[in-house]
Protein backbone atom coordinates (compact mmCIF):
# COMPACT_ATOMS: atom_id res chain seq x y z
CA UNK A 1 0.00 0.00 0.00
CA UNK A 2 1.30 3.46 -0.89
CA UNK A 3 2.18 5.56 2.13
CA UNK A 4 1.25 9.19 2.57
CA UNK A 5 4.05 11.62 1.74
CA UNK A 6 4.44 14.70 3.94
CA UNK A 7 5.91 17.95 2.65
CA UNK A 8 6.44 21.49 3.87
CA UNK A 9 5.59 23.71 0.89
CA UNK A 10 7.74 26.77 0.36
CA UNK A 11 6.32 30.09 1.48
CA UNK A 12 3.67 28.40 3.64
CA UNK A 13 3.65 27.35 7.28
CA UNK A 14 1.31 24.38 7.05
CA UNK A 15 1.83 20.73 6.17
CA UNK A 16 1.09 19.26 2.74
CA UNK A 17 0.39 15.54 2.47
CA UNK A 18 0.04 13.44 -0.67
CA UNK A 19 -1.89 10.18 -0.92
CA UNK A 20 -3.55 10.83 2.45
CA UNK A 21 -5.89 8.08 3.77
CA UNK A 22 -9.29 9.70 4.31
CA UNK A 23 -10.39 6.83 6.53
CA UNK A 24 -8.23 8.51 9.18
CA UNK A 25 -10.27 11.71 8.86
CA UNK A 26 -13.90 10.58 8.66
CA UNK A 27 -16.07 9.33 11.49
CA UNK A 28 -17.04 6.24 9.44
CA UNK A 29 -13.37 5.22 9.39
CA UNK A 30 -13.73 4.07 5.78
CA UNK A 31 -12.88 5.30 2.31
CA UNK A 32 -10.03 5.97 -0.09
CA UNK A 33 -7.12 8.40 -0.25
CA UNK A 34 -6.92 12.07 -1.20
CA UNK A 35 -4.42 13.14 -3.85
CA UNK A 36 -3.42 16.10 -1.68
CA UNK A 37 -4.27 17.17 1.85
CA UNK A 38 -3.23 20.37 3.58
CA UNK A 39 -3.16 21.16 7.28
CA UNK A 40 -2.89 24.95 7.53
CA UNK A 41 -1.10 26.64 10.39
CA UNK A 42 -3.95 29.12 10.88
CA UNK A 43 -6.48 31.16 8.92
CA UNK A 44 -3.86 33.40 7.30
CA UNK A 45 -1.90 30.37 6.16
CA UNK A 46 -5.10 28.86 4.75
CA UNK A 47 -5.69 32.04 2.75
CA UNK A 48 -2.17 31.87 1.33
CA UNK A 49 -2.53 28.20 0.42
CA UNK A 50 -5.87 28.61 -1.36
CA UNK A 51 -4.40 31.31 -3.58
CA UNK A 52 -1.85 28.74 -4.80
CA UNK A 53 -4.41 26.03 -5.69
CA UNK A 54 -5.09 25.97 -9.47
CA UNK A 55 -8.64 27.12 -10.21
CA UNK A 56 -9.93 23.89 -11.80
CA UNK A 57 -8.75 21.68 -8.94
CA UNK A 58 -11.52 20.56 -6.56
CA UNK A 59 -11.10 21.72 -2.96
CA UNK A 60 -12.81 20.14 0.04
CA UNK A 61 -12.77 21.56 3.58
CA UNK A 62 -13.13 18.80 6.16
CA UNK A 63 -13.58 19.17 9.90
CA UNK A 64 -14.27 16.01 11.88
CA UNK A 65 -15.59 14.21 8.79
CA UNK A 66 -18.74 13.35 10.72
CA UNK A 67 -21.13 13.83 7.81
CA UNK A 68 -18.93 12.54 5.01
CA UNK A 69 -18.36 9.36 3.01
CA UNK A 70 -15.31 9.23 0.73
CA UNK A 71 -15.60 6.50 -1.89
CA UNK A 72 -12.95 3.78 -1.99
CA UNK A 73 -11.34 5.16 -5.15
CA UNK A 74 -10.38 8.29 -3.24
CA UNK A 75 -10.43 11.99 -4.09
CA UNK A 76 -8.92 13.79 -7.05
CA UNK A 77 -8.17 17.20 -5.67
CA UNK A 78 -7.14 18.82 -2.39
CA UNK A 79 -8.59 18.32 1.07
CA UNK A 80 -8.02 20.98 3.72
CA UNK A 81 -8.36 19.90 7.34
CA UNK A 82 -9.75 22.54 9.71
CA UNK A 83 -10.17 20.52 12.90
CA UNK A 84 -7.37 21.23 15.35
CA UNK A 85 -6.38 24.30 13.33
CA UNK A 86 -9.21 26.85 13.04
CA UNK A 87 -10.00 26.54 16.73
CA UNK A 88 -10.30 30.09 18.10
CA UNK A 89 -13.38 30.74 20.21
CA UNK A 90 -13.94 33.98 22.10
CA UNK A 91 -16.34 36.81 22.84
CA UNK A 92 -16.54 39.40 20.10
CA UNK A 93 -18.74 42.21 21.33
CA UNK A 94 -21.82 40.48 22.69
CA UNK A 95 -21.49 37.48 20.37
CA UNK A 96 -19.47 34.26 20.48
CA UNK A 97 -16.90 34.11 17.68
CA UNK A 98 -15.97 30.54 16.74
CA UNK A 99 -13.79 29.39 13.86
CA UNK A 100 -14.82 26.58 11.55
CA UNK A 101 -12.69 23.91 13.21
CA UNK A 102 -14.24 24.36 16.66
CA UNK A 103 -16.32 21.29 17.61
CA UNK A 104 -19.99 22.23 17.91
CA UNK A 105 -20.28 20.80 21.45
CA UNK A 106 -17.53 23.23 22.54
CA UNK A 107 -19.74 26.15 21.48
CA UNK A 108 -22.51 24.76 23.69
CA UNK A 109 -20.19 24.44 26.69
CA UNK A 110 -18.56 27.85 26.13
CA UNK A 111 -21.97 29.52 26.02
CA UNK A 112 -23.21 27.72 29.12
CA UNK A 113 -20.11 28.51 31.16
CA UNK A 114 -20.48 32.18 30.23
CA UNK A 115 -24.18 32.33 31.18
CA UNK A 116 -25.59 32.43 27.66
CA UNK A 117 -28.62 30.32 26.71
CA UNK A 118 -29.87 28.82 23.48
CA UNK A 119 -26.83 26.89 22.24
CA UNK A 120 -27.38 23.79 24.39
CA UNK A 121 -28.59 21.73 21.42
CA UNK A 122 -25.16 22.07 19.76
CA UNK A 123 -23.80 19.62 22.32
CA UNK A 124 -25.56 16.91 20.30
CA UNK A 125 -24.01 17.86 16.95
CA UNK A 126 -20.95 15.63 16.40
CA UNK A 127 -19.15 17.83 13.85
CA UNK A 128 -17.49 21.22 13.75
CA UNK A 129 -18.87 24.73 13.35
CA UNK A 130 -17.95 24.72 9.66
CA UNK A 131 -19.99 21.61 8.99
CA UNK A 132 -22.89 22.84 11.10
CA UNK A 133 -23.02 26.05 9.06
CA UNK A 134 -22.76 24.25 5.71
CA UNK A 135 -25.77 22.02 6.34
CA UNK A 136 -27.71 23.93 9.02
CA UNK A 137 -27.10 21.04 11.38
CA UNK A 138 -29.46 20.60 14.25
CA UNK A 139 -30.97 18.33 16.88
CA UNK A 140 -33.35 18.44 19.82
CA UNK A 141 -35.37 21.27 18.30
CA UNK A 142 -32.46 23.60 17.51
CA UNK A 143 -30.68 24.48 14.27
CA UNK A 144 -27.28 26.13 13.82
CA UNK A 145 -28.50 29.07 11.75
CA UNK A 146 -31.19 29.93 14.32
CA UNK A 147 -28.46 31.47 16.49
CA UNK A 148 -26.11 32.79 13.77
CA UNK A 149 -25.65 36.55 13.62
CA UNK A 150 -23.06 36.52 10.83
CA UNK A 151 -20.45 34.30 9.20
CA UNK A 152 -17.00 34.76 7.70
CA UNK A 153 -16.31 33.05 4.38
CA UNK A 154 -13.15 32.55 2.35
CA UNK A 155 -12.83 32.11 -1.42
CA UNK A 156 -10.07 30.79 -3.69
CA UNK A 157 -8.62 34.26 -4.13
CA UNK A 158 -8.03 34.46 -0.38
CA UNK A 159 -10.77 37.05 0.10
CA UNK A 160 -12.62 37.08 3.41
CA UNK A 161 -16.25 38.18 3.44
CA UNK A 162 -18.71 38.90 6.20
CA UNK A 163 -22.16 37.55 5.41
CA UNK A 164 -25.51 37.29 7.18
CA UNK A 165 -28.63 35.12 6.87
CA UNK A 166 -29.87 37.49 4.17
CA UNK A 167 -27.17 36.18 1.83
CA UNK A 168 -28.44 32.59 2.03
CA UNK A 169 -31.51 30.47 1.41
CA UNK A 170 -31.71 28.47 4.62
CA UNK A 171 -33.93 25.48 5.26
CA UNK A 172 -34.02 22.13 6.98
CA UNK A 173 -30.46 20.75 6.63
CA UNK A 174 -29.77 23.01 3.68
CA UNK A 175 -27.88 26.29 3.17
CA UNK A 176 -27.46 27.83 -0.30
CA UNK A 177 -25.60 31.05 -1.09
CA UNK A 178 -27.83 33.31 -3.20
CA UNK A 179 -25.02 34.38 -5.53
CA UNK A 180 -22.63 32.33 -7.64
CA UNK A 181 -19.42 32.20 -5.62
CA UNK A 182 -17.24 29.33 -4.40
CA UNK A 183 -16.73 30.08 -0.72
CA UNK A 184 -16.13 28.15 2.46
CA UNK A 185 -17.24 28.98 6.00
CA UNK A 186 -14.27 29.79 8.23
CA UNK A 187 -15.99 31.36 11.25
CA UNK A 188 -19.34 32.34 12.74
CA UNK A 189 -20.72 34.75 15.29
CA UNK A 190 -23.46 33.33 17.48
CA UNK A 191 -25.84 35.78 19.17
CA UNK A 192 -27.40 34.39 22.35
CA UNK A 193 -29.48 35.80 25.22
CA UNK A 194 -28.35 35.79 28.82
CA UNK A 195 -29.18 32.64 30.72
CA UNK A 196 -28.51 30.52 33.77
CA UNK A 197 -25.22 28.61 33.59
CA UNK A 198 -26.39 25.84 35.94
CA UNK A 199 -29.59 25.25 33.97
CA UNK A 200 -27.76 25.27 30.65
CA UNK A 201 -25.18 22.76 31.84
CA UNK A 202 -27.93 20.52 33.20
CA UNK A 203 -29.74 20.70 29.86
CA UNK A 204 -26.54 19.75 28.04
CA UNK A 205 -26.04 16.79 30.36
CA UNK A 206 -29.59 15.59 29.77
CA UNK A 207 -29.28 15.92 25.98
CA UNK A 208 -26.03 13.96 25.94
CA UNK A 209 -27.58 11.21 28.05
CA UNK A 210 -30.53 11.09 25.67
CA UNK A 211 -28.18 10.88 22.69
CA UNK A 212 -26.14 8.08 24.25
CA UNK A 213 -29.29 6.09 24.98
CA UNK A 214 -30.70 6.40 21.45
CA UNK A 215 -27.66 6.36 19.14
CA UNK A 216 -24.88 3.80 18.45
CA UNK A 217 -22.06 5.99 19.71
CA UNK A 218 -19.77 3.03 20.39
CA UNK A 219 -19.33 2.24 16.69
CA UNK A 220 -17.99 4.43 13.85
CA UNK A 221 -20.89 6.22 12.18
CA UNK A 222 -21.74 9.52 10.49
CA UNK A 223 -24.85 10.46 12.41
CA UNK A 224 -28.23 10.50 10.70
CA UNK A 225 -27.95 9.22 7.14
CA UNK A 226 -31.23 10.70 5.89
CA UNK A 227 -33.18 13.84 6.63
CA UNK A 228 -36.48 13.26 8.36
CA UNK A 229 -39.35 13.66 5.90
CA UNK A 230 -41.99 16.18 6.91
CA UNK A 231 -44.18 14.78 9.66
CA UNK A 232 -42.29 11.50 9.99
CA UNK A 233 -38.95 9.94 10.90
CA UNK A 234 -36.51 8.28 8.51
CA UNK A 235 -35.58 5.75 11.20
CA UNK A 236 -39.20 4.60 11.56
CA UNK A 237 -39.63 4.15 7.82
CA UNK A 238 -36.38 2.19 7.46
CA UNK A 239 -37.25 -0.02 10.44
CA UNK A 240 -40.72 -0.69 8.99
CA UNK A 241 -38.96 -2.00 5.88
CA UNK A 242 -37.30 -4.66 8.04
CA UNK A 243 -33.81 -3.27 7.54
CA UNK A 244 -32.80 -2.59 11.13
CA UNK A 245 -29.68 -4.68 11.75
CA UNK A 246 -29.20 -5.44 8.03
CA UNK A 247 -25.53 -6.22 7.30
CA UNK A 248 -23.42 -5.89 4.18
CA UNK A 249 -19.72 -6.65 4.44
CA UNK A 250 -18.39 -4.62 7.36
CA UNK A 251 -21.33 -2.18 7.44
CA UNK A 252 -24.66 -2.48 9.23
CA UNK A 253 -27.87 -0.50 9.47
CA UNK A 254 -27.74 0.02 13.22
CA UNK A 255 -29.84 -2.28 15.34
CA UNK A 256 -30.13 0.60 17.81
CA UNK A 257 -31.21 3.41 15.46
CA UNK A 258 -32.22 2.58 11.89
CA UNK A 259 -31.19 5.97 10.48
CA UNK A 260 -27.57 5.21 11.40
CA UNK A 261 -25.17 2.99 9.47
CA UNK A 262 -22.22 1.73 11.49
CA UNK A 263 -18.82 0.35 10.61
CA UNK A 264 -18.57 -2.95 12.45
CA UNK A 265 -14.81 -3.09 11.95
CA UNK A 266 -13.74 -3.42 8.34
CA UNK A 267 -16.39 -1.68 6.22
CA UNK A 268 -15.59 -0.39 2.77
CA UNK A 269 -17.15 2.85 1.64
CA UNK A 270 -18.91 0.78 -1.04
CA UNK A 271 -20.60 -1.33 1.67
CA UNK A 272 -21.90 1.80 3.36
CA UNK A 273 -23.07 3.41 0.13
CA UNK A 274 -24.88 0.26 -0.92
CA UNK A 275 -26.73 0.14 2.40
CA UNK A 276 -27.71 3.79 1.92
CA UNK A 277 -29.10 2.93 -1.52
CA UNK A 278 -30.85 -0.16 -0.14
CA UNK A 279 -32.63 1.83 2.56
CA UNK A 280 -33.59 4.59 0.12
CA UNK A 281 -35.00 2.12 -2.41
CA UNK A 282 -36.94 0.10 0.19
CA UNK A 283 -38.62 3.17 1.70
CA UNK A 284 -39.48 4.49 -1.76
CA UNK A 285 -41.07 1.17 -2.77
CA UNK A 286 -42.99 0.60 0.47
CA UNK A 287 -44.07 4.13 1.39
CA UNK A 288 -43.49 6.16 -1.81
CA UNK A 289 -41.28 8.46 0.28
CA UNK A 290 -38.11 9.72 -1.40
CA UNK A 291 -35.67 10.05 1.50
CA UNK A 292 -33.02 12.76 1.12
CA UNK A 293 -29.48 12.08 2.31
CA UNK A 294 -27.91 14.17 5.03
CA UNK A 295 -24.49 12.65 4.50
CA UNK A 296 -22.30 13.91 1.68
CA UNK A 297 -20.74 11.32 -0.65
CA UNK A 298 -17.67 12.35 -2.63
CA UNK A 299 -14.84 10.73 -4.54
CA UNK A 300 -14.46 7.97 -7.11
CA UNK A 301 -15.57 4.34 -6.84
CA UNK A 302 -12.79 1.76 -6.50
Amino acid sequence: MNMAKIENPGGLRGELRRNEPMADHTSWRAGGRADRAYIPADLEDLRAFLMKVPAPEPVYLVGLGSNLLVRDGGLRGTVIFTHGVLTHIRFEGNAIYAEAGVPSPKVARFAALNELAGAEFMAGIPGTVGGALAMNAGCYGGEAWSIVESVTTLDRAGQLRQRTRANYDIGYRTVVLREASEEWFVAARFRLPRGDSVKSRETIKQLLEQRAAAQPLGQPNAGSVFRNPQGDYAARLIEECGLKGHVLGGAMISDKHANFIVNTGNARAADIETLIETAHRAVKEKFDVDLEREVRIIGAPA
